[in-house]
């Protein structure tokens, strides 16, 4: 595409708040939605009764679904939020009738280091404070849901233990929706006979909550409910099973849940719906939104931008194998985003990027390295070939800066388009908005009528080894797996169990295609290590571990909520990004 003329851009926050919003009602007719399908959280946020607009279109065919995913991550971002409503406002820019599914932010992040999800520049959906802050209040429902069960769970083992639990298999923390690294390991009961039975216990983001992946992957109340019963909290002392349904928690749990399971309707910069539903992360879970969500925006839009998070080996990967197999759906396009700049650190050596601070690498990384870039490009590569390894095309989106150079551009559209994508585009949308999108939209919709057979990576009644090795060897390239004492003992157990039926969703680090953070670019010659397997029953997946996984993030030295302060004569938030 031409590159577009350079324009001031204002910070995030800025173009959201001179942005005139219109009122909800307005953008669900211009979606297809009738108000009585709604739920008016004030002026620019309503519900959506998925119920009623999934039953009038029932005989609707589904639109195009297309999954926007990454190369893998770098602390210098990619982009890919501000690509997927890009691309999202392209589509309707060239006269298609598109629809856009995303996840919601978690706070940890938001106060953190990595920002908001609400997109960035002219690639935004608003109301962006409310979705980066409380919004409807999901996160809270997860949190109170998934902190009633542990309130349960403790009540339980100090009123006689009846369920017989040995408190030492117990794998349900409490939760919060902050980054607080204290509470990882904690003590509860502390105090007296009143105050429970002390054990060892901690904290885990909200976002990593089973519950959270349930409602990411529940079909409607009767699933939702039936996958709230089957939490896996711990073992007995003989070594049996304990559910959310034995500790006759999981009715309550499903209550508090009952209006979460409804999306959110909001709106993008150029006056388009955004459905907003679930957050769970794409290490610990599959880093999707909810497949409600999806399957309202594909009967609504004749095509629908949704994305994975992390990288193509993360939440893609866990897209195709889980969300799909569940939700009884397939893409029928992905684009793998990237930036020069990603792709030129992926093409340095470990003790190199180590050497230099983010803000001093991307500096650095503003000049040409061809050698590098070259390099790096192999892991853009990897991620491409991976994705049509489930049979569907592929599009790359290059997500261009000021300071990119066009031979920069032009050698990562030829490497890409020779392993296999159907096109590859440079996008301008951070600072143009739709119209930096209209070459990559109407690529989008090529692909999509490109024929596509799409197929899941491994089928239901493979063994939980050969999952767990279909994934290590044909997405990240290992040549092995290994399994630690633990991890051999867990799959025998789940095998008898019966559990061995059940997808994989693995937990290991997204800065590399390995399990090795300091293992950039496309590696080769290693082995994935497992160090143990666990169940999350009620999602209805495995997540083995390849590491030390952190489900609680920590805030670094200089952590967002420094910066975040308000206007007490307006009212207005600043420095919210």
């Amino acid at each position: 595409m031409p590159k577009l003329p350079p324009r001031d851009v204002p910070s995030d926050l800025e173009i959201a708040q001179a942005h005139k919003m219109q009122h909800i009602k307005e953008i669900a007719a211009k979606g297809g939605l009738l108000e009585s399908e709604l739920e008016y959280y004030g002026n620019y946020k309503a519900k959506v009764n998925f119920n009623a607009v999934l039953t009038r279109l029932k005989d609707k065919p589904n639109g195009k679904l297309i999954d926007v995913t990454a190369c893998t991550p770098t602390p210098l971002g990619e982009g890919k939020t501000v690509t997927s409503i890009g691309l999202y406002e392209g589509l309707n820019r060239i006269g298609k009738n598109a629809m856009l599914a995303l996840r919601e932010p978690s706070l940890g992040p938001v106060f953190g280091i990595k920002g908001g999800a609400a997109g960035g520049g002219y690639s935004q959906i608003v109301p962006m404070e409310d979705l980066n802050l409380h919004f409807t209040g999901d996160i809270h429902a997860v949190s109170i849901t998934h902190n009633l069960c542990s309130a349960a769970l403790d009540t339980s083992l100090m009123h006689g233990n009846p369920l017989n639990i040995d408190p030492l298999t117990i794998q349900w923390n409490r939760v919060v929706d902050l980054n607080d690294r204290c509470l990882r390991e904690i003590v509860v009961g502390l105090g007296g006979k009143l105050n429970g039975v002390p054990r060892q216990t901690g904290f885990d983001i909200a976002v990593a909550s089973e519950v959270m992946a349930i409602l990411a992957l529940a079909t409607d109340l009767a699933d939702l409910r039936a996958r709230m019963g089957r939490i896996l909290l711990a073992y007995t002392y003989d070594g049996k099973p304990v559910t959310t349904e034995d500790l006759q928690v999981a009715g309550a749990m499903t209550v508090l849940m009952k209006d979460a399971l409804k999306p959110t309707l909001i709106q993008s910069l150029e006056g388009n719906p955004a459905l907003i539903h679930a957050g769970p992360f794409a290490n610990i879970a599959h880093g999707n939104n909810s497949i409600i969500a999806d399957k309202v925006a594909m009967k609504l839009g004749d095509y629908t931008v949704t994305e994975s998070g992390f990288a193509a080996d993360m939440g893609a990967e866990k897209f195709m194998n889980i969300t799909c197999r569940y939700g009884g759906f397939s893409p029928d396009c992905v684009v793998v985003t990237c930036t020069v700049r990603a792709l030129k650190m992926h093409g340095m050596p470990w003790a190199e990027i180590s050497k230099y601070t983010p803000k001093e690498l991307a500096k650095f990384l503003m000049d040409p390295h061809p050698k590098y870039l070259a390099k790096g490009i192999e892991n853009l590569e990897a991620h491409i070939e991976n994705m049509k390894k489930f049979g569907v095309p592929v599009v790359n989106t290059i997500n261009r800066f000021a300071f990119d150079r066009d031979e920069e551009v032009n050698t990562i559209k030829k490497r890409a388009e020779a392993c296999g994508a159907s096109a590859s585009v440079p996008i301008e949308v951070w600072m143009h908005g739709g119209a930096g999108a209209e070459e990559a939209a109407q690529a989008v919709v090529d692909a999509c009528e490109e024929p596509k057979n799409f197929k899941f990576l491994y089928p239901d009644e493979a063994s939980i080894k050969e999952k767990i090795e279909a994934i290590a060897i044909n997405i990240y390239g290992a040549d092995g797996v290994d399994y630690m004492p633990e991890a051999e003992a867990k799959i025998a157990q789940f095998t008898k169990l019966g559990y061995d039926k059940l997808p994989i969703c693995m937990a290991k680090t997204h800065l590399s295609l390995s399990h090795d953070l300091t293992l950039k670019g496309r590696p080769k010659g290693f082995r994935v290590p497992i160090r143990d397997i666990r169940a999350s029953l009620g999602a209805g997946f495995l997540y083995p571990l390849l590491g030390i996984m952190r489900t609680m993030p920590g805030l670094s030295a200089d952590p967002a909520y420094r910066y975040v302060d308000i206007d007490t004569d307006t009212g207005r938030i600043k420095g919210l990004f």
